[in-house]
C-alpha cells in the first residue's frame, strides 16, 4: 500500500468515524432545546452525511485534475511539437471537472443550509 492510499483511508476514516461525534456534543442548554425541537439528531447527522460528500467531491475532482495533469505533462514530454494542443486540451478538461466539482460543491451546501 503506498503512502497516499494511506493517507486517504485515514482521512476518510476521520470523516466517517471521529468528526461527527464533535457535531452531536452539546452542552447542557442546547440540549434542552435540541429535545425540544424534535429530531435535532437526525438533522445533525444528515449535515454530517452533506458534509462528507462535499469533501468527497473536492477530493474526486483534485484526483482527477491531477490525473489530467500528469497525463498531458508526459504527453507532452512525448510529443514536444503537439505540447499547444494538449496544454490547451487539459485546462479545457480541467476546467469541466472543476465545474462539476463546484456544482457537486454547491449541492452539498445547499442541502446543508436549507435542509
Amino acid at each position: 500500500m503506498n503512502k497516499f492510499t494511506k493517507v486517504a483511508l485515514i482521512a476518510f476514516a476521520f470523516a466517517l468515524f471521529l468528526a461527527p461525534v464533535a457535531a452531536f456534543a452539546q452542552d447542557a442548554q442546547t440540549a434542552g432545546a435540541a429535545t425540544a425541537a424534535g429530531a435535532a439528531g437526525g438533522s445533525a447527522l444528515l449535515k454530517n452525511l452533506i458534509s462528507i460528500g462535499a469533501g468527497l467531491a473536492v477530493i474526486g475532482a483534485g484526483l482527477g485534475i491531477g490525473r489530467i495533469g500528469a497525463s498531458a505533462v508526459e504527453s507532452m514530454a512525448r510529443q514536444p511539437e503537439v505540447a499547444g494542443n494538449i496544454q490547451s486540451a487539459m485546462i479545457l478538461s480541467a476546467a469541466l471537472v472543476e465545474g462539476a466539482a463546484m456544482f457537486a460543491l454547491i449541492i452539498c451546501l445547499l442541502g446543508y443550509f436549507v435542509g
